[in-house]
């Protein structure tokens, strides 16, 4: 029964022993029922209060134990019971029917220190928790048996006796002593009005149902208590050092793997989740229920902070290492609460040639083969869902060519029991027609044949399947060649999953209701009359949002000092955003607390990754940055400044290990410089983490922190996160946190109604320093087409290369004097953004000679991998 709902309890006392007595006989079944139901209402967030009305011998361990202790208000349950009994009640539920025993024993008697209380019969919870409100009064508590020869005498000598569960058994009046009280807690499952009556004539029925409606309010108060923002009580957890020193050689995954993380349950409830906001995937990792936002809505943001970079060397310059050691630092070392929100890697690298994305040496996320591998199958969902869309299109498009308008009809609109009725997603797409019809009956020939036809147009089919794994000979395929497709073949391709616009949509949507909304949204392609069709035309939009329903949950894990992340989300940096999602940042700025930090990253250079954090991301969540950490190697300098070529998997030339004055001085004044100058545009204040390599000399760090302060950033420090952890960030830290203080003046670098060219233009000349752009005629035709469809007021997505400021990978430093080429345009309309492509994107990496995966095991008597990284 639920307590705390507005009818009497008495009333409800009735109709559930009605219900009892009416059950079939079988004990088993009966119990089982009970379960069951008591399962329901501990999860029903709307019960505050469950007690059990039933007959004693359905009142078992089993069903006792079943309801929640914070909703058990009759506090019966051996939980309960023990807390009771040691004297804790901040948590636990004194039993209402023996608060009210006490009730009218303090009645009877004022004065009860010392008075004798005989409880006779009863060896249960009523009987335990009597005993020890009894004696916590001062009065001594006795027990006495029916069957005992003493009774009578223990009765003449009592102050006060209580018949527990007496059944028919009466005292006889010449036992009890003058003036001496006689409570009977018999509780009753009748129903009729006269064993009502007389179950209440002491008053310890009302009593009793008053004293439970009394826990259920404060079962309801600790609720509401509970639901507001909790303070951190994180336990950060120490490193454990390896030899040798110099970490750079050490394998990543053996420093994981010397740490112990905690369970995650245990990092949820320090940093103020509650357990129903958590699903655990295992004991290291779990997702987290967006119905946190909903609890915390009134809660006040932390400081947001972006780290991003220079344009980088092919070896990357350990934007994701910065990111963790800053938290490392700022939580387990100046005990400020922050979260790192990080991308969630492809597994086409890390088994091809880039590797794991989980940080490196002291700086990590663990476990990191969890982390860089199925994690908690958000990619997974997203090529389920892709793919879904894919075969959607061709199976309509066979469909269409191959059925006349009626038979379409038929088994679009199918008849079931002789009726037909249009689903909610035909409705819509009726609606968008201009059809206002909901019979399908009433259709006319012609609005049936423009209902059923999407008419595709095969050579102006946009979506592509998708492989979560570098495949280089997916790239262009045919499909439909088989008899049974009949002749409907067609060239397409795959792309790498995580260039899916579904995975730009998880990372852009702020809701369940707005992720389901861009997916109806995406457009797959055109008809042959020009008209855009979307995964809702397809009727496929409801089933895309249940394979995702689970994806839109981030992922919580921690670092190697324990504290927590957000894995969320890893879209592509060119052709999409190359951000973590809005829904991680958000969940994470609400934990922190309105001191403390969410660090996020951005991917590739500033000039791409940040450039769109601001411009798309910053839009469409509404969050503004109070700091940029901007991420500089001596290497990546180097190269800046006019030092030879970088390769992945070569040898560093000589001039990248030996100390070289010149060449870093050159790329702190050119790529820095500008990159620091790019972040000034949003009117951000910008702190440099040069991240430290064993090959740099102090000399060389202390130039790049002196320009860097030269060249507009609010400080500049070295960060050796990578060999000492948290503590190796400290100075960043203590920088980042001194710049949050500062006011943050914030802007977007275009308005979005700027008609697309001059937003292409904008970014161009302002962020990437060209002289103009050059639109080819298909970019010309493109954009006419996405302005006449209403598409012209999206932000802008550049797909360019991460390797240079320019459109050419092998101008360094600030290439001047280039006018930028826009090959194509294209349009992610679900992800809500277009897409210029300057030069030719690869959207499906391949695998090198020699990929990742020779160097990958697995013991299997351990289960232990090896060779990730």
């Amino acid at each position: 029964s639920k307590a705390g709902e507005d009818d009497c309890l008495l009333e409800i006392n009735k109709k559930m022993a009605g219900r009892v007595n009416s059950f079939p006989s079988d004990p088993l079944n009966f119990i089982h029922f009970i379960v069951e139901e008591v399962l329901k209402l501990n999860e029903d967030p709307r019960v505050h209060g469950v007690y059990l009305h039933l007959p004693p011998a359905y009142i078992t361990s089993r069903v006792l134990n079943t309801i929640k202790p914070e909703k058990d208000v009759d506090g019966i349950s051996d939980l309960n019971m023990g807390r009771l009994v040691r004297g804790d009640l901040s948590k636990g539920f004194v039993p209402p029917i023996a608060s009210a025993v006490l009730d009218l024993l303090e009645k009877h008697d004022s004065a009860l220190e010392g008075k004798t209380v005989l409880l006779v019969g009863g060896e249960g919870p009523l009987g335990v928790s009597l005993q020890c409100l009894i004696e916590r009064s001062g009065m001594v508590a006795l027990k006495g048996n029916w069957s005992s020869k003493s009774l009578q005498r223990q009765v003449m000598q009592a102050d006060a006796v209580v018949l527990l569960g007496a059944g028919n058994m009466d005292l006889p009046p010449t036992w009890i002593r003058p003036g001496a009280a006689v409570i009977c807690c018999e509780p009753t499952l009748e129903t009729d009005e006269q064993a009502i009556e007389m179950s209440s004539k002491s008053g310890l029925g009302y009593l009793t149902a008053a004293y439970r409606t009394q826990n259920v309010v404060g079962s309801c108060s600790r609720w509401l208590q509970e639901q507001q923002y909790r303070p951190w009580h994180l336990h950060s957890l120490k490193l454990q050092p390896m030899t040798p020193l110099h970490l750079r050689d050490i394998v990543h995954i053996e420093i994981s793997r010397a740490q112990t993380p905690k369970p995650v349950d245990q990092l949820a409830e320090e940093i103020g989740l509650l357990p129903e906001e958590l699903e655990a995937y295992g004991r290291s990792k779990a997702k987290v229920r967006l119905s946190l936002l909903d609890r915390l809505h009134k809660q006040p943001d932390g400081k947001y902070v972006l780290v991003a970079g220079i344009t980088p060397t092919p070896l990357g310059e350990g934007k994701s290492t910065v990111t963790i050691g800053l938290v490392q630092a700022l939580s387990a070392h100046l005990k400020l609460n922050s979260f790192a929100c990080l991308r969630q890697p492809s597994q086409g690298p890390t088994f091809g040639v880039k590797g794991g994305a989980a940080g490196g040496g002291y700086a990590q996320v663990i476990p990191m083969e969890e982390f860089n591998l199925h994690l908690t199958g958000d990619i997974h969902a997203i090529t389920a869902a892709n793919n879904l869309v894919a075969a959607a299109i061709d199976a309509r498009m066979l469909h269409e060519a191959t059925q006349s308008d009626k038979a379409l009809f038929n088994r679009l609109v199918p008849s079931v029991n002789g009726v037909r009725r249009f689903s909610p997603i035909q409705i819509s797409r009726l609606c968008r027609l201009g059809i206002n019809k909901i019979d399908p009956a009433s259709l006319t020939p012609q609005e049936v044949s423009t209902f059923v036809r999407l008419d595709l147009d095969p050579s102006k089919i946009t979506w592509q399947r998708v492989v979560d794994t570098n495949d280089r000979f997916l790239r262009k395929i045919t499909v439909g060649q088989a008899s049974t497709e009949k002749g409907q073949i067609r060239e397409t391709g795959f792309d790498i999953a995580v260039a899916s616009e579904i995975m730009a949509i998880l990372a852009l949507a702020d809701s369940l209701v707005d992720m389901k909304n861009r997916l109806a949204r995406m457009v797959v392609g055109t008809s042959r009359s020009g008209q855009p069709v979307t995964a809702e035309d397809l009727g496929v939009s409801g089933a895309l949002a249940v394979l995702m329903k689970d994806a839109i949950k981030p992922t919580l894990m921690q670092t190697l000092e324990g504290t927590p992340v957000f894995v969320h989300a890893g879209p592509f940096a060119n052709i999409a955003h190359g951000n973590s999602s809005v829904l991680a940042d958000k969940l994470a700025l609400k934990l922190v607390g309105c001191d403390g930090f969410v660090v996020t990253e951005a991917g590739f250079g500033a000039d791409i990754g940040m450039e769109k954090f601001f411009n798309i991301k910053c839009r469409a969540s509404g969050l503004r940055p109070n700091v940029v950490v901007l991420v500089a190697t001596v290497r990546a300098l180097k190269m800046h400044g006019g030092g030879p070529n970088v390769s992945a998997g070569a040898p560093l030339p000589k001039e990248y290990i030996d100390e070289n004055l010149s060449l870093v001085a050159g790329g702190c004044r050119s790529n820095l410089r500008k990159q620091i100058q790019i972040a000034q545009l949003f009117g951000v204040p910008v702190v440099v983490a040069l991240n430290v390599f064993k090959t740099d000399t102090q000399a060389e760090i202390d130039l790049v922190c002196e320009i860097a302060k030269e060249c507009g950033a609010s400080n500049a420090v070295p960060c050796h996160h990578w060999s000492q952890g948290g503590r190796g960030s400290l100075e960043l830290a203590q920088a980042v946190n001194e710049a949050a203080s500062r006011p943050s003046h914030f802007k977007f670098l275009y308005n979005i109604e700027m008609p697309i060219v001059e937003k292409i233009r904008t970014i161009a000349q302002q962020v990437y320093g060209a002289d103009d752009i050059e639109l080819s005629p298909e970019a010309k035709a493109k954009i006419d087409y996405y302005n006449q469809q209403g598409y012209g007021s999206l932000p802008i997505c550049m797909a360019k290369t991460h390797l240079s400021l320019s459109h050419m990978p092998d101008k360094k430093g600030v290439p001047t004097g280039f006018v930028l080429p826009i090959r194509d345009v294209r349009a992610s309309i679900g992800a809500g953004f277009i897409f210029p492509l300057v030069g030719t994107m690869s959207t499906m990496p391949g695998l090198p000679t020699r990929p990742c995966f020779y160097d990958i095991d697995l013991d299997p008597v351990t289960e232990e991998i090896t060779g990730l990284f």
